[in-house]
């Protein structure tokens, strides 16, 4: 069945896979310090331009989420993120687990705004109970966020400062964040958003790799015991190797930025299909997530042929329902959901 469930649903790209296998023989020390690796390491630090930059490979999304947050915060201090964001939704707690409250704050397009931040520390800062409180001690965003929408330029500039201003660090989940460079709406490179924040990640399981994220402090040193934090929390691979063969092959000769813009272009033509169909938009998404509104019997006929997630119910029956592309979606995917919209 042609899918549209997610971007992870593929194994991986068929430049790593040959790759991988080229290099089966090979044997090498673990847990991050083969070469490859280090290779890795190299060319990240090369394609965000900071030559001391921190690079660590850690195993998947929740798990680098939980890692990263837990290692930069006190017992006592809690992560601030919007109301629809990934780990105060989709992450079953696992922040929470290690000690850590999630505090959410209203989204504007789903993105936090540094007017938002701005208010909700002043207050904070303002009450005379704050010591009884948990402390606020760092934000989480996602780039592009949970419903694919971008941070501007401005807006992510705006956003750190706003978090320096309140001695808060920054952190950046960029479990697709090769779609939303490539996106039109996105302003800036990776260098500028490795400049504006603290710590970041580059999604590699959701944009053509077979599994793996790469944790790139920017900001910040990264704490003291990064690498045994990572390993407390299950996050490390004994076979290291098999993430920097990886991450090494998508930060060569532009392979990730062009896996992300053939995703975008992909996106793109999906809209094309549905505003052709009159299948209305739950929201403008710039990503290659898109979200539509479909009635139970749309519903019914289309997932029958086309797999897909529906996104939310509402009252009157109603489902925005949820489609993505990604690095390897074809136009004989979208040609498919196409036929199959016509018939509807």
């Amino acid at each position: 069945m042609i899918s549209f469930e997610s971007d992870y649903n593929n194994g991986c790209t068929p430049e790593i896979l040959r790759r991988l296998a080229d290099t089966n023989d090979d044997r090498t020390s673990g847990y991050g310090s083969d070469p490859y690796c280090q290779s890795a390491i190299r060319r990240i630090r090369e394609a965000v331009q900071m030559t001391d930059a921190d690079v660590f490979f850690l195993i998947g999304g929740t798990q680098t989420n939980a890692t990263v947050i837990d290692s930069l915060l006190m017992g006592c201090e809690a992560v601030i993120t919007v109301e629809t964001g990934h780990i105060a939704v989709h992450e079953s707690g696992a922040v929470e687990a290690f000690g850590h409250k999630v505090i959410t704050l209203p989204a504007v397009d789903s993105k936090l705004t540094a007017a938002t931040l701005d208010r909700f520390m002043d207050t904070f800062t303002a009450d005379e109970t704050a010591p009884h409180m948990v402390q606020p001690g760092m934000v989480y965003v996602s780039m592009p966020t949970e419903l694919g929408m971008v941070y501007t330029r401005s807006e992510l500039a705006n956003l750190y400062e706003a978090c320096r201003r309140h001695h808060l660090r920054l952190y950046i989940d960029g479990a697709r964040l090769g779609y939303g460079l490539m996106s039109d709406a996105c302003d800036y490179d990776l260098p500028f958003l490795a400049r504006h924040c603290d710590v970041f990640y580059i999604g590699g399981t959701k944009v053509g790799a077979m599994f793996g994220e790469a944790v790139v402090f920017t900001g910040i040193s990264a704490p003291k015991y990064f690498f045994t934090t990572v390993k407390r929390h299950g996050a490390l691979l004994a076979k290291g190797r098999m993430l920097g063969i990886q991450f090494d092959t998508l930060f060569t000769d532009g392979l990730y930025l062009r896996l992300s813009r053939h995703a975008i272009a992909m996106a793109a033509r999906l809209k094309e299909v549905f505003a052709r169909h009159a299948i209305p938009m739950a929201c403008l998404s710039p990503t290659n997530q898109q979200f539509v509104i479909l009635s139970p019997s749309q519903y019914d006929a289309l997932i029958a042929q086309v797999a897909f997630e529906i996104w939310e119910r509402h009252a009157d029956g109603t489902l925005t329902c949820r489609f993505v592309t990604s690095w390897a979606t074809t136009d004989a995917d979208i040609d498919h959901l196409d036929r199959c919209l016509a018939a509807l």
